[in-house]
């Protein structure tokens, strides 16, 4: 009786986990069918015939591909910012007994969980004050201002985890503090670097909301914006080319997790977040 219901629920599990999956693969489907069907459709349908038309004036568009350089650069260069920062600011917090350490940790929770709806308002008038707007170098710098409480609070937590003992062995045959975390702490947290890169690279590729309210320029807006443009008024819609668009879309992000996978996987054990 044991055994049947523990069969029964196994089975629920299985079945609530295939409909989640089925729900996640149709938008899939339907992007991958729309990308390559002549008479694509919002509804998912099988291509009657095979095309490659949609693709070919996505990636012969010059306003589209200048969209996506400007994507990688913002992404990539705030990615980079995050990281080496982070790394930086999390060593302090991980190896030394600071004053107000605690109440800095609990401010940097704080700042993970603020929403940027709530801080756009005046972050909007600082741009026009510092007459920033339309800048994207700034909206670049916003973006890693933004971020770095996550880094930090990840950082600091696989931090936790590199024995102290390391370093100290380090020290004994004459390692600077800058030599112990270049060359010891460093490639023993690889999978934090990775993850709180890929965290980052990913939350601004897909960012929306920010560069929309504080670039005006339409040359200037990055491949997150720019999808925008496939909706026209009337709900006229070129679903072809929004499919096309949004493969496209998603290569960056892909490759990066797929480069990334074995990091990933050990990165998010968080070896050290139980440690204070």
């Amino acid at each position: 009786m044991v055994k049947k219901s523990q069969k029964i629920e196994k089975g629920l599990h299985y079945l609530i986990l295939s409909i989640l999956a089925l729900l996640f693969l149709l938008p899939l489907l339907w992007m991958i069918f729309a990308s390559v069907d002549t008479g694509a459709i919002q509804s998912l349908k099988i291509p009657e015939k095979l095309t490659l038309a949609n693709f070919t004036s996505i990636l012969t568009d010059p306003a589209i591909i200048r969209s996506f350089f400007i994507g990688l650069g913002m992404s990539g260069t705030q990615a980079i910012l995050v990281v080496g920062l982070s790394v930086l600011a999390a060593y302090p917090l991980s190896r030394y007994q600071l004053k107000f350490k605690k109440s800095f940790m609990m401010t940097i929770l704080f700042l993970t969980s603020l929403p940027m709806t709530a801080v756009m308002v005046p972050v909007y008038q600082l741009f026009l004050y510092l007459k920033f707007q339309d800048s994207i170098i700034a909206v670049t710098f916003f973006l890693t201002a933004s971020s770095l409480p996550y880094g930090i609070w990840m950082m600091k937590n696989f931090m936790d985890s590199v024995p102290l003992e390391l370093e100290e062995s380090a020290w004994v045959d004459g390692a600077s503090s800058w030599q112990g975390v270049y060359k010891i702490v460093a490639p023993l947290i690889v999978p934090g670097i990775f993850t709180v890169a890929i965290f980052t690279f990913s939350g601004s590729w897909g960012n929306f909301f920010v560069p929309y309210i504080l670039i005006q320029s339409p040359d200037k807006m990055p491949a997150s914006v720019t999808i925008f443009q496939f909706f026209g008024n009337f709900g006229m819609v070129n679903y072809g080319r929004l499919a096309a668009f949004s493969v496209i879309y998603t290569v960056p992000v892909v490759a990066l997790y797929a480069l990334s996978q074995n990091f990933m996987s050990k990165g998010f054990s968080l070896g050290g977040a139980t440690k204070g």
